[in-house]
């Protein structure tokens, strides 16, 4: 290795590499393959387009074109900064290795584009653990859980080959998204954990306390729970939203006041859970002092899925002068969830009057095509204060533009998906990171 490329590795930032590297390159000094590969590795994080195409033109113009740790390198800039030059430079390639048939995989999979990340799978000559990860993940971040278990079932059985933690940790988190067979699966996945003696690490106990918890496996949940030496706020968040989510209150308010206590911070997501079981259960005073909290004792500020369950409480309570005095003075535009929860307060406790104060607010927010509950909601309110005129104008709309009911959307279910997403984003970091750059 030269001299130069220990400096460039060593360098504090991408600008100074790429200072560096400008120096070199003024001053005719030889580079050799290190230089490139660490300045495209320090100069990838700008994601500037422009720098990564000019680096380029020095690769052709100096012959490492067709060195293949350098070009994929440089592929993987491209797919980080510009995906259609990614394209075009894969194509180009006169030789390739497994890592640079990994990086279109995962290029593809960012981009949206499954099919062709499963061609590029599929017409690879050797796939080694790093490639069946990137598939799995590739179909479980976009929601095709199925996919990414049957893919991971042809890796164990079909290929024989030994899944790695991040594998592992992936289809996981698909699991907890599929219901009965989705526990079927995870409990095999579990059961191989064991048999092979991994580390209940932070990461593989957190996916593992979520499969269970999404289940409704809450005594699983918490068992697995209690024999990890450590926990994240993810660890804690999992089985506080899992338990609210199946109607286990009393549990998951305990569990919240026990990571209180033993000093973890909680989170957006962590709030959103706990006002969730007070909402189920109508603890509208311990409703407000968590709500309160969020502010007064932890800085933050409270989300829209937290104004909604507050909505959802006071309403479901009755109150529902204070639950609409919410809405009105929330420092965030109320969405449709908001709403609804409002409207179904009102449709319960029989006040026509309250919810025809914002009818005409939501009927401007909903579409047919996504708010098909919405409109039966309000249809049935209508009913209920006998507008008979507007509630069959509200029905013909319906099928004239074909609304259908589609299956309500629970704060707690989205929120933790959001989080648990950013969770397997960071296992896919692990896999560039140990496989990304040769």
């Amino acid at each position: 290795m030269y001299p130069w490329a220990s400096a460039l590795r060593n360098a504090a930032s991408p600008e100074k590499a790429l200072c560096l590297f400008s120096r070199l390159h003024q001053n005719a000094i030889p580079f050799d393959s290190y230089c490139f590969l660490f300045t495209l590795k320090f100069c990838t994080h700008l994601r500037s387009t422009t720098i990564i195409r000019h680096l380029h033109a020095h690769i052709v113009k100096l012959g490492f074109s067709s060195h293949v740790y350098v070009a994929t390198s440089l592929l993987n800039a491209y797919v980080v900064c510009y995906f259609r030059d990614a394209c075009i430079l894969f194509d180009e390639m006169p030789d390739k290795n497994t890592v640079t048939w990994n990086t279109m995989i995962t290029g593809y999979s960012k981009s949206g584009d499954i099919k062709r990340a499963r061609l590029v799978f599929d017409e690879m000559p050797y796939r080694d653990m790093a490639s069946w990860s990137a598939m799995i993940a590739a179909y479980t971040n976009t929601g095709r859980h199925k996919q990414g278990l049957s893919v991971f079932r042809e890796m164990v059985v079909d290929e024989g080959i030994k899944p790695d933690e991040m594998a592992a940790a992936s289809v996981l988190s698909g699991c907890a998204q599929m219901g009965p067979l989705g526990l079927l699966a995870g409990k095999s996945i579990h059961g191989f954990f064991v048999k092979n003696e991994w580390q209940l690490n932070v990461e593989l106990g957190t996916v593992l306390v979520n499969m269970y918890a999404k289940c409704g496996f809450l005594r699983n949940a918490s068992q697995v729970f209690e024999l990890m030496q450590k926990r994240n706020i993810l660890t804690w968040t999992a089985l506080i939203c899992g338990s609210a989510q199946h109607g286990y209150i009393e549990h998951a308010l305990a569990i919240f006041e026990k990571m209180r206590v033993e000093g973890i911070k909680p989170n957006e997501l962590t709030f959103t859970g706990v006002l969730s079981a007070c909402a189920q259960s109508g603890l509208v005073k311990e409703g407000r002092m968590y709500f309160n909290m969020i502010e007064e004792h932890y800085g933050m500020k409270p989300t829209i899925q937290h104004y909604g369950c507050m909505v959802d409480l006071l309403g479901k309570a009755g109150m529902l002068e204070e639950s609409y005095e919410i809405i009105k003075t929330m420092k965030l535009e109320p969405n449709v969830a908001v709403w609804s929860a409002f409207l179904s307060a009102c449709r319960e406790h029989k006040q026509f009057g309250m919810a025809e104060r914002v009818i005409k607010q939501v009927l401007k927010m909903v579409k047919p095509e996504n708010n098909g509950g919405v409109y039966s909601l309000i249809c049935d309110l209508y009913v209920l204060g006998e507008k008979w005129e507007e509630a069959e104008r509200l029905r013909k709309l319906m099928l004239d533009e074909n609304v259908r009911k589609v299956r309500g959307s629970s704060f707690v279910r989205s929120g933790l998906s959001v989080c648990l997403d950013e969770e397997r984003k960071k296992f896919q970091r692990i896999v560039n990171s140990r496989y990304g750059n040769d």
